[in-house]
Formats: structure tokens, C-alpha cells, sequence
């Protein structure tokens, strides 16, 4: 299988942040790997989520969470996608912003090797948040990126690209399909933020 460190973690690598979440991304069953791995550092406890083909734990204070490579579908009434097997770039394509498309291999092959599909690794260095896709289909998919867009900018102290502010604008009644607790969760740490 080929497997890759995700997201948040190589994000917050880049910007030599604290990091104790790390997201591997699986050419195949994240499940049955994340089993493999645990059962090679006898783990016992292991959370799955079969409907979205995850599974987490704990290892040595680093959440460990994986996840077979998957392509999202959305219905228009709800956050929840409809997630079918994909490709690697099905996977990062799907993502909320550039920031968070980076990969790095774990493959013996090109072990370490930097992935940036989206021009990530730019976008982190210019402090700037935008969307792998079109804005207005990435927040009619999810409606709560947008206020993440706006937590990302200000806990990194990032600019927010004028398409996203654009599409915000444009999509904010979406944020009617979030829960509220969720929408607070966001605003919440918003207002912690430095900015």
C-alpha cells in the first residue's frame, strides 16, 4: 500500500508548529492498515469508523488517524459527504484549502519526499489561505469551511484570498445547514486567536 503523512500535521511541520495529530492517508484500506500498525506496536485500542473508512489511536501523546484515499460527494442538505474509494488525487483535490493539500511519502521509495499538488508549500510561505478548487464548490460542499478559512487566517495570522472572501460572501446563508455548536466551536477559536 502507499501511504502518506496529510494535512494538518505536514502544515504545521512546514511552519514549525506544535503538531500531536498526525493524518496518514492510505492508497487502500486506512482501516486494515491502521490494524497492521497498531497490531506492530500492540495497540489494543483502536477507534474505527467504518461508514468513512477511518480508524484512530493514541501513540505516545500523537493522534494517529488514517484514512483509505476517497472521493466526496455531497447532498445539498447536509455536511455529511457520501465518500466512495479514490485516488491520492482524488483525496487532496478534496480538501478545504491548500494549505492542508501537502503530502509527504512514507514510501520506501521516495521516503520524505514533499508532495505539494496545490501549491501548498507557496501558499504557507506567502501566508495565504486559499482553496484547492472553486471556492463557491468547496463551501456549497462544506458550508463550515468558511469559517474555518476565517480560523485558519487568524490563528496563523494568514490573508485570506479575495475569491474565498468573495465566495463567503456569496454562500454565508449555507452556514444554515451547520450546527450550532459546531459554528460556535469555530468562533470560539476565532476569538482565542492572535489576530
Amino acid at each position: 500500500m502507499k501511504v502518506y503523512a496529510v494535512g494538518g500535521f505536514v502544515r504545521d511541520l512546514v511552519l514549525d508548529r506544535e503538531r500531536n495529530d498526525l493524518d496518514i492517508l492510505v492508497i487502500g484500506s486506512g482501516v486494515e492498515f491502521a490494524q497492521k500498525v497498531a497490531d506492530s506496536l500492540d495497540i489494543t485500542s483502536i477507534s474505527y469508523f467504518k461508514n468513512f473508512g477511518t480508524a484512530h489511536f493514541d501513540f505516545e501523546g500523537m493522534n494517529v488517524e488514517f484514512v483509505g484515499a476517497r472521493k466526496e460527494s455531497y447532498d445539498r442538505n447536509t455536511r455529511k459527504p457520501i465518500v466512495e474509494d479514490g485516488t491520492f488525487e482524488d483525496d487532496i483535490s478534496r480538501r478545504d484549502f491548500t494549505i492542508n493539500t501537502l503530502a509527504i511519502s512514507l514510501n520506501k521509495k521516495d521516503f520524505g519526499k514533499l508532495i505539494d499538488t496545490y501549491d501548498g508549500y507557496d501558499h504557507i510561505k506567502n501566508q495565504i489561505i486559499k482553496t484547492p478548487l472553486d471556492p463557491i464548490k468547496t463551501f456549497d460542499d462544506d458550508p463550515l469551511r468558511i469559517m474555518r478559512a476565517f480560523r485558519f487566517a487568524s490563528q496563523l495570522i494568514f490573508n485570506i484570498d479575495e475569491t474565498i472572501m468573495t465566495a463567503s460572501r456569496e454562500m454565508r446563508e449555507r452556514l444554515s445547514i451547520v450546527s450550532q455548536e459546531r459554528i460556535t466551536d469555530e468562533f470560539l477559536k476565532i476569538i482565542a486567536s492572535p489576530k
